[in-house]
């Protein structure tokens, strides 16, 4: 019989095999970090000895914790890191190990592959200095090292102030924090906030530790453009009492988190438009079970949610692959961690509030805007494609090639959206979503295919 299989190794993933393991099922865990703990709780290099309150702060306790388990779980599971997944047909799974291709089928999967940044692009993104909040969360964490001498932080989202005092925290010259979303916002969507108080009182005081360590923070403040000629000198930004500039020699930017949905896609699960997450994502139950029978759905790969939420999710998941497959489990405890999903998923949509989207983003982008770097794909391309009357993304896409590049969309296919949908004056829901192609990542020439 074929295997179970996990792809991913986070919180939802850790905690999906646990389940899994505790039912007596031996699964193949994947995924494409050398050490298990997901974006949120990367572990550093095992030579590395930074302790956990330094690297992850009020999250120490919960760091160690999925580390811990998934160290208890080695000997009992098949666990491979530094596996890509990068295609996905019904049954089967292509990996990419050590430079070698390996097909793997399986018997049920858990989907559980996490997010990246939503990348909303300002003229010079594309110069040396210039990072997602995620990637210089990676850079800090992994590495043990700032993405420059003068960083400045911008953009929205619960992300943005977390990563701006881990780098303070971590003795990094913090410049400023641009936050997008005007005060006013944030207040009115305090009422749900409310709902998770322990969450929310982390969120306001890494933003009241900023200013009291003297760390500008501007609110309803928008990234104009990037500056700079061989990497970032300044930026120029902008919020309701005019243009200003500040000099620094990086940045790190995103508007929220997007799901990592391709591998869904490719595995043939049906999709929704989510107008909380503002994407399409696979439907799923509030078990985690997804519109293909042997595939399960956990984590932010299926709907932003949080790490919290990504544990229960992967327990929850786990349980309902169990009961699929004749297992007895416990049904208390399936009620329970679907309660506690819902209670978060009302958090959510306070957060949703608080970090509203820049809708007004596309209206400002000018044409000479570079929306793909992978095919150097420009706002105004798109905008002539969409008046020579194609506004469904993928035609769009066969037109103009935006997405067509080594990231196959993940970083581009918001933004393209967004554009396409302001050029033609429909709501971003109408304008379809990317299909995904294999290979979800970039693969190297002269790949060993193991027969």
């Amino acid at each position: 019989m074929n295997p179970v299989v996990i792809v991913g190794a986070g919180p939802a993933g850790i905690r999906a095999a646990q389940t899994l393991v505790a039912h007596g099922v031996r699964p193949i865990l994947l995924d494409e970090a050398a050490r298990g703990g997901g974006q949120i709780y990367r572990r550093q290099p095992a030579n590395f000895k930074r302790s956990a309150v330094k690297l992850y702060g009020f999250e120490a306790r919960k760091a160690s914790a999925i580390h811990q388990a998934l160290d208890v779980l080695r000997e009992q599971l098949d666990y491979r890191p530094d596996t890509l997944v990068w295609n996905a047909e019904a049954g089967a799974l292509d990996t990419l190990h050590d430079g070698r291709a390996t097909r793997l089928e399986f018997s049920r999967v858990i989907v559980a592959t996490g997010a990246t940044d939503r990348v909303l692009p300002v003229p010079g993104w594309t110069l040396p200095g210039v990072y997602s909040l995620g990637a210089a969360q990676i850079a800090l964490k992994f590495q043990g090292c700032a993405i420059g001498e003068r960083v400045v932080f911008a953009g929205s989202g619960p992300l943005l102030y977390l990563v701006a005092y881990q780098y303070a925290k971590a003795g990094a010259k913090v410049v400023a924090v641009l936050d997008s979303s005007p005060f006013s916002a944030q207040a009115r969507a305090l009422p749900g906030l409310l709902s998770q108080p322990a969450t929310l009182a982390k969120g306001i005081y890494y933003r009241s530790w900023l200013t009291a360590h003297g760390i500008p923070v501007h609110q309803g403040a928008s990234l104009v453009q990037v500056n700079g000629e061989q990497r970032v000198q300044s930026l120029n930004w902008r919020n309701a009492k005019g243009s200003q500039q500040i000099d620094c020699d990086s940045v790190a930017f995103a508007h929220g988190l997007r799901s990592e949905t391709q591998l869904a896609d490719l595995l043939g699960c049906e999709f929704a438009w989510n107008p909380l997450n503002r994407a399409w994502l696979p439907q799923r139950d509030s078990a985690g079970r997804s519109s293909v029978a042997e595939v399960y759905l956990a984590g932010d790969g299926a709907g932003i949610m949080g790490a919290d939420a990504a544990e229960m999710a992967g327990e929850r998941a786990a349980l309902a692959l169990l009961e699929d497959s004749g297992y007895l489990t416990p049904p208390q405890r399936s009620l329970q961690l679907e309660h506690a999903l819902q209670r978060i998923g009302d958090f959510r949509q306070g957060l949703e509030r608080a970090f509203a989207f820049p809708e007004d983003w596309a209206a400002n982008s000018a044409d000479n805007l570079i929306i793909c770097r992978c095919e150097e794909v420009r706002a105004g391309d798109i905008r002539q494609v969409v008046r020579e009357g194609h506004w469904e993304i993928n035609r769009v896409k066969a037109h103009c090639r935006v997405g067509m590049g080594r990231c196959q969309g993940r970083m581009c296919g918001a933004a393209a959206a967004e554009i396409i949908a302001c050029e033609s004056q429909r709501p971003v829901s109408e304008i379809g979503r990317l299909r995904a192609q294999s290979p979800i990542k970039p693969l190297p020439f002269g790949l060993e295919v193991e027969p």
